[in-house]
């Protein structure tokens, strides 16, 4: 333990723990998905939208095509090895340069991921024409990963507003009609079990004829709440042999996420997609300055990306 003169809180110094041992870093050890926040603008907002989206919050303003160029041509230049562009919001569908925006990653040959609610915004008649153009020209290139928090329209809807669950399904059928590749991303609020919540969604899939596996955890992604209030440990450089765990398994060893901040002249690269308003988490401006180690200073940094229900005692 290292001596100190003062008294630390946990999560409060960037390198030290509360009680003093050495905080656990991550490195950029081989970056596979680059994110784009393309505007906290949302057509909803939901009970525990960790981002906070509304259609009144624009903290994250709309990027646009050429910004997100700027980026893929510095993927090229510093030799990142991603094979996948990732665009989140707020809703996607909202941002008036969103088509442009997913064909120029596509054209560039990387597959590209859309987080969306697949409700109005998407079902626009200008944005079905160029989803239905991109669907044609790159295929299975593009996903689309839509959220539905639950398999019961009670509970989704308890969530995102009365009838939401119905228009999001309408979405869905639109999709799966025109032959889009989806998933799926779904919550654990309601104390179901990772079973249970998998069987309600594949009967779902089936009764919809939807093309989605539900046992699968990368094309039905089952999120825990993000409830920053809920008492944690921290995350020690001793935790990773503690918890037989390699650094290069959580989420910041492998991606990053591009934002702009309302009056802003310029886009930043976070660290985190969970951590769009945590200062510390910033790192430039460029993808150079985002090659550096991650300090994992915050309580979702140990509850859900490294700990996951386990403990660093030994």
């Amino acid at each position: 333990m290292n001596d100190q003169s003062f008294a630390l809180g946990k999560f409060e110094h960037p390198d030290l723990t509360a009680k003093g041992e050495q905080r656990a870093t991550v490195a950029l050890s081989g970056a596979k998905t680059l994110w784009f926040n393309t505007g906290t603008l949302c057509n909803i907002t939901c009970a525990n939208c960790y981002i906070e989206s509304s259609p009144d919050n624009d903290r994250l303003v709309y990027m646009t095509e050429p910004e997100i160029s700027e980026y893929l041509d510095q993927i090229t230049v510093r030799n990142w090895p991603v094979t996948e562009i990732g665009f989140t919001g707020g809703e996607p569908f909202m941002n008036p340069d969103i088509i442009t925006m997913l064909r120029t990653p596509l054209q560039r040959g990387f597959e590209v991921l859309v987080l969306t609610n697949a409700m109005r915004p998407m079902m626009r008649k200008r944005v079905q024409a160029g989803l239905l153009e991109l669907q044609s020209e790159f295929g299975d290139k593009l996903t689309l990963r839509i959220s539905l928090d639950h398999f019961d329209q009670g509970l989704h809807d308890a969530e995102r507003g009365k009838g939401s669950f119905d228009i999001t399904l309408q979405g869905m059928r639109w999709l799966r009609d025109n032959g889009f590749k989806m998933a799926l991303a779904g919550r654990s609020v309601f104390g179901d079990s990772d079973a249970a919540s998998r069987e309600g969604y594949a009967a779902l899939f089936k009764s919809e004829g939807f093309n989605i596996d539900a046992k699968n955890p990368a094309t039905t992604v089952l999120f825990p709440e993000m409830d920053e209030t809920v008492e944690v440990p921290e995350i020690t450089t001793a935790c990773w042999g503690i918890l037989n765990k390699s650094p290069d398994d959580v989420m910041c060893a492998t991606s990053r996420m591009v934002v702009k901040r309302k009056g802003a002249e310029k886009p930043v690269v976070l660290a985190c997609t969970l951590l769009p308003y945590s200062p510390e988490f910033e790192m430039g401006e460029t993808l150079a300055e985002a090659e550096a180690d991650v300090k994992l200073n915050h309580r979702h940094c140990a509850k859900f990306c490294v700990l996951g229900g386990a403990s660093c005692s030994a």
